[in-house]
């Protein structure tokens, strides 16, 4: 029996390790190590809970937004503040943006490699490669010379000796099928994306002043002015046109090259519909609510559910109190007494940030993986591991009878002559990021229409200075925050007593997925969907990057920076 070891795993956000046992060729046991440790919790301490937002949403910069919409979330459900019907709107357009964005960048960017060997582009025929393009999409950019001038450009790049975005990976691979002209197709189209989703993203600098990080976000709703007769301001006619114009051109990205290019890749990897479905258990905490009360599951774009053992044949409801973290083989440690669930997990509002590393001393050396091993805490609902993300989402919105979502995923089914079992794979997630991305992209410019109706009959408020004034506070308060991020559940716990922040505890969706193993020895996400694998190469283990990239990993977020000598300071709160 061999152990691999892929440390660090590369093209994610942050530090993940990933040690496999490898026995006939297959994996059978498989350990997820978080290997860097922030502490946004431990710095949120003692803050004003109006300013949490800024500093959450720093635990990353890749989804970016993700962390501030949860957080003014869990503030104004602890103080009880309504948000106005455009707030609501501006946050979905800023979120539902971020993920269409994010899940192209992925595809193409993070994962796509995984898939397509760059060098066999050079051998392609573009001519070929022009009529296979043209027979999968209605893409502008599909003529025989618009493919040679991209071999070109790609050639000019392997010959100078310097591969830049293309360097270490794993060319000439034998887990590489692809033919030649559909690796031309996706490089080119791995370059379209670079350039389009920078274009795109500029609906962020619209609405929330930069990206990363917009700086719009308010407890009790926006701080992005409209009005339609003031140039001043944020939102006007003349923004509203242009971020039509944005959403529009997302929509035709996502159908022109997207979805094809799932579609012409996924049925030539066959194999992969039936690897790395691991757990076999689903949450969603459901989110993006167009009218009414953002909080009532009802009205939301992707339901609120749990799926258990890959039955779609129900849907359980959600009960937030079931959720827990246990540190049982994380580097933390929880103070003595009760309120541990059977796993050794708390509650995330009674959580608790007290790192305490005992892991390998050099870089080498193995995780003692029967003691501690991971910076990521192991969360549980009900005590079961779950999935998160753009799968869960889409099996629970399928379960669930979600007509655009029901209709969606049987028309990829359909196309591919695949059951729904195919869902619970590698490619499976693939799939479902790509056709969650469409749903969005057709979503957005709903929400600006809904924007642009509301400038126009004179419904400008967008936030709500409703106990705004700490004098307004009760003594203490708790709320919880969640939002489906563009990887999945996410969630954020605030205790506030004295008009500051007395616990801070955010869970988030790679820490659900690549979470280690809890006291029952029940594996997370990540740990699970290795199983069984099969390894070509053990110095060069592509297979484990497609299911671990699969997931998306975003390791910064999982991990919650702190001091080196972990100093404690004291910051003054906003008076």
């Amino acid at each position: 029996m061999a152990r691999i070891v892929v440390d660090p795993v590369s093209r994610i956000e942050g530090h993940l390790r990933i040690e496999a046992n490898l026995e006939g060729g297959k994996l059978t046991d498989a350990w997820s190590s978080g290997t860097m440790f922030r502490g946004i919790e431990m710095i949120l301490k003692g803050r004003d809970p109006r300013e949490a937002w800024i500093w959450a949403q720093r635990i990353c910069g890749v989804c970016t937004m993700v962390h501030a919409i949860a957080s003014v979330r869990a503030v104004e459900d602890a103080l009880k503040i309504d948000v106005p019907e455009n707030a609501k709107l501006v946050r979905n357009l800023i979120a539902g943006a971020q993920m269409v964005q994010d899940h192209v960048v992925h595809f193409y960017h993070l994962h796509a490699l995984d898939w397509v060997d760059v060098a066999a582009a050079l051998r392609a025929d573009p001519a070929r490669t022009s009529s296979l393009a043209q027979s999968i999409s209605n893409c502008e950019k599909s003529s025989a010379t618009y493919f040679k001038g991209v071999q070109s450009r790609v050639k000019a790049v392997v010959d100078s000796g310097q591969l830049s975005l293309f360097a270490s990976g794993y060319w000439g691979h034998p887990a590489y099928t692809l033919p030649p002209e559909v690796n031309l197709m996706a490089v080119a189209h791995y370059l379209e994306a670079l350039a389009w989703q920078k274009d795109f993203i500029r609906i962020h600098a619209v609405l929330g002043g930069k990206n990363p990080h917009p700086q719009s976000f308010l407890v009790g709703g926006m701080s992005t002015a409209m009005d339609p007769n003031e140039p001043a301001a944020v939102i006007t006619p003349e923004r509203i046109i242009f971020m039509r114009d944005l959403v529009r051109g997302a929509l035709k990205f996502v159908n022109d090259y997207y979805i094809p290019d799932v579609l012409a890749i996924a049925p030539l990897y066959k194999d992969w519909f039936t690897r790395g479905e691991g757990l076999g258990n689903f949450l969603a905490y459901g989110d993006y609510s167009s009218s009414g009360d953002q909080n009532d599951p009802k009205t939301f774009l992707f339901p609120r559910g749990i799926v258990m053992g890959r039955d779609l044949s129900q849907v359980f409801p959600v009960d937030p109190h079931k959720i827990t973290e246990s540190v049982a083989h994380s580097w933390y440690e929880y103070s003595s007494g009760g309120n541990l669930d059977e796993t050794g997990g708390k509650h995330p509002a009674i959580g608790e940030t007290f790192p305490k590393y005992s892991g390998p001393k050099a870089p080498f050396d193995h995780l003692d993986v029967d003691a501690k091993y991971s910076w990521l805490k192991a969360p549980r609902y009900d005590g079961k591991p779950m999935e998160v993300g753009p799968l869960a989402r889409m099996v629970v919105g399928y379960a669930s009878g979600k007509k655009e979502i029901k209709d969606s995923i049987d028309g990829v089914l359909k196309a591919l002559n695949a059951p729904p079992t195919v869902l619970f794979s590698t490619l499976g997630r693939i799939a479902a990021r790509a056709l969650e991305s469409q749903l969005m992209a057709r979503q957005l410019e709903g929400w600006v229409n809904q924007l642009d109706d509301n400038l126009a009959h004179g419904k400008t408020a967008i936030f709500n200075p409703v106990r705004w004034d700490p004098a307004s506070w009760p003594n203490s308060a708790s709320g919880v925050g969640f939002h489906e991020a563009p990887r999945g559940a996410l969630g954020h716990w605030v205790e506030i007593e004295g008009k500051a922040i007395k616990n801070y505890q955010a869970v988030v969706p790679t820490t659900w997925n690549a979470g280690p193993r809890d006291s029952k020895g029940q594996r997370g996400a990540y740990e699970a969907a290795l199983l069984d694998t099969p390894v070509a190469d053990p110095n060069r283990p592509l297979e484990i990057l497609r299911t671990i990239h699969s997931f998306d990993p975003c390791i910064a977020c999982a991990v919650h920076v702190i001091d080196a000598q972990g100093r404690e300071y004291t910051i003054p709160r906003i008076p």
